[in-house]
């Protein structure tokens, strides 16, 4: 008689182990323990073969019934299903080994080392947010450009084109892992470009006054009505020319003093590498009064709300609005200035980009680039505030003399 459902709850076990037949070989078998196990015993090849289908009642009768009447099936056609069974946990679990997850899992270990936490951190959140959801569970050697074309305009069409073009990049990068240690033999990341697929970029043109408003702005800073920490901001700004990201982010342990510079670290720089920044007498004398004021924080400009963190890119862009240069001057626009005179100037274009932070960078020029042509720029930097000072007390732009470093 087939088995049922109450016949199968009533069910107890002996002092040894006995089997219920449903037919077709299909019975459970019930342990001492009181264990019950779904099997169906079936011949292949005139040998005697035992499949285990599962635990009841996790697997009920009707699954039990489902799963002996696929394998019937498989074996009617020649194939044993115990074997087949075998081999596709086999080409499920080399499916998960050679997954593009479980290469980029593999990638990332390698590739991080070396790199600062921030930046690990923020790769590992663009792969688990946009390139895992679209690539996550296929095999990486299965994978195709139109794949990941489908996920670079997907980030795209969010309004990140900046991001969906990194993402891309580091698709590739984890497909050249991937040749290299034989998970796949092609990159179909190195058979697109980010402009076959992305939007055209479209070009930030900070907003700046002209040099010769230059006399004006600087008297509107040395008599701001604001805070005198956000003034020497900004003056400080106009003296150094860095980004504003990384004048509001420094801190007093940054500063020799002593040797008159400003050692602004990797990973607070956009190319990643040690910036010097060498600080002429009138930074000094800003950082002077300005010690006086935030002496006692970690940061040069501590927040109003809150010391542990420092004030916000928007600070300097507010109080450059106050004194009427909205949408004409932000704290950008100080590099620049700086950039368009000294090059007006004749100072050397070299020393110039390596001022601004703006010259290539690699592993192996990051080391001694920071300190590259430091006495000329450190001459430069002083020649630029002394310009500054001079146009600002004046009045009117004034010539630039140049002193031999």
């Amino acid at each position: 008689m087939k088995l049922t459902d109450t016949g199968l709850k009533k069910a107890k076990s002996r002092d040894e182990a006995y089997s219920m037949s449903d037919g077709g070989g299909l019975y459970l078998w019930i342990s001492p323990s009181g264990g019950k196990l779904w099997r169906w015993a079936y011949r292949f090849e005139n040998k005697r073969k035992l499949m285990a289908l599962g635990k009841y009642p996790d697997v009920s009768l009707a699954q039990a019934r489902e799963q002996h009447s696929e394998a019937r099936k498989l074996l009617a056609t020649g194939i044993d299903p115990m074997a087949q069974r075998k081999s596709e946990k086999t080409a499920e679990k080399a499916a998960i080994e050679n997954s593009f997850q479980s290469v980029v899992t593999l990638w990332l270990e390698h590739w991080q080392d070396g790199k600062s936490p921030r930046h690990v951190d923020y790769v590992k959140r663009r792969i688990d947010g946009d390139i895992l959801p679209c690539l996550g569970a296929r095999p990486i050697a299965e994978i195709e450009a139109p794949e990941l074309v489908a996920m670079t305009k997907a980030i795209q069409d969010r309004g990140a084109r900046d991001i969906a073009k990194r993402a891309l990049e580091t698709v590739g990068q984890v497909f050249r892992y991937s040749i290299a240690h034989g998970y796949s033999r092609r990159n179909p990341a190195a058979e697109i470009r980010p402009s076959d697929i992305l939007k055209s970029a479209r070009k930030i043109n900070y907003a700046r006054i002209d040099a010769r408003e230059l006399p004006k702005l600087l008297r509107c800073i040395e008599v701001y009505q604001g805070t005198h920490i956000t003034r020497l901001a900004m003056k400080l700004l106009a003296l150094t020319f860095v980004r504003t990201s990384e004048l509001i982010g420094a801190k007093w342990t940054e500063f020799d003093i002593e040797n008159a510079r400003w050692d602004i670290p990797a990973e607070r720089m956009k190319m990643r590498s040690l910036h010097i920044v060498p600080l002429a007498k009138q930074s000094l004398e800003a950082l002077d009064l300005l010690h006086g004021l935030t002496g006692h924080s970690e940061w040069l400009f501590p927040g109003d709300r809150s010391t542990i963190k420092p004030i916000s890119n928007n600070t300097i862009l507010k109080a450059l609005e106050r004194m009427g240069y909205k949408g004409i001057m932000t704290g950008h626009g100080f590099r620049g200035l700086a950039s368009t005179i000294l090059h007006e100037q004749g100072y050397n274009h070299e020393h110039i980009e390596l001022q601004l932070a703006h010259a290539p960078r690699n592993a192996v020029s990051a080391a001694y680039n920071h300190a590259l042509y430091l006495k000329p720029r450190t001459q430069m930097m002083q020649d630029w505030a002394d310009y500054l000072e001079q146009t600002q007390r004046r009045g009117e732009v004034v010539a630039m003399h140049q002193k031999t470093a």
